[in-house]
């Protein structure tokens, strides 16, 4: 039994996904794309630059370029897929960009989303849309309720920068772990620990029907 425990302690703390992290995609687009952040303007492509983030997303920049940008909101694991694109202005006048984040949210019913941006976004919510502007602004605060049921559910962020700076993104999200599944490895130890388990409780059957018989 102890042993169980134990590897169940252990499924746990390897399935477990780390929180408050989420992972973003980021394209560089013509400036007619930008006009519009919905999930149908994401490319299907391999995004130019993949990064993690921490929540708050706080990014800003005025005629920033994308490395500075992603910096302002302390993104890490950066990878640039495309050569040149994070000392590339957010948006140049002809080429802006388009980005996506996607994770899982823990939210309640009639919770508050305040959003500042430049330029504009759409936040889903377990398929619900929130509502907010996805076409180009001058930096607003926004705010949207979320009406759907409480829970942890996946959302998606699009966001776009186009018609010049600032570049603004500041958003609290209340990111959650993702439904965990153990690996193939995990499972493996887990199955040999019961296997081990099984065996030890035949061998002490075996023992004892030997004394057994001994004494008869």
């Amino acid at each position: 039994m102890k042993l169980i425990i134990k590897l169940l302690v252990v499924l746990a703390s390897i399935g477990t996904a780390q929180a408050n992290v989420i992972t973003g995609n980021l394209w560089r687009v013509p400036e007619a794309v930008t006009f519009n952040a919905v999930p149908a303007n994401v490319p299907g492509t391999t995004p130019d630059v993949i990064f993690d983030v921490n929540s708050p997303l706080n990014f800003s920049g005025t005629s920033a370029t994308v490395g500075t940008w992603l910096a302002s909101s302390s993104a890490f694991n950066i990878i640039e897929n495309t050569a040149g694109t994070l000392a590339s202005l957010m948006d140049d006048g002809s080429t802006g960009t388009l980005l996506s984040f996607n994770g899982f949210v823990t939210v309640t019913t009639g919770e508050i989303f305040n959003v500042a941006h430049d330029d504009g976004l759409t936040l889903i919510i377990g398929g619900l849309d929130l509502g907010f502007n996805p076409g180009p602004t001058a930096p607003v605060l926004s705010s949207a309720i979320y009406t759907g049921p409480s829970g942890t559910f996946p959302f998606q962020l699009v966001y776009a920068e186009c018609c010049g700076g600032p570049a603004v993104l500041t958003v609290d999200l209340p990111f959650s772990n993702t439904p965990s599944v153990p690996e193939p490895a995990t499972l493996a130890l887990f199955g040999i620990g019961l296997a081990g388990l099984r065996l030890g409780r035949v061998s002490r059957q075996r023992l004892h029907h030997c004394r057994v018989e001994t004494l008869a």
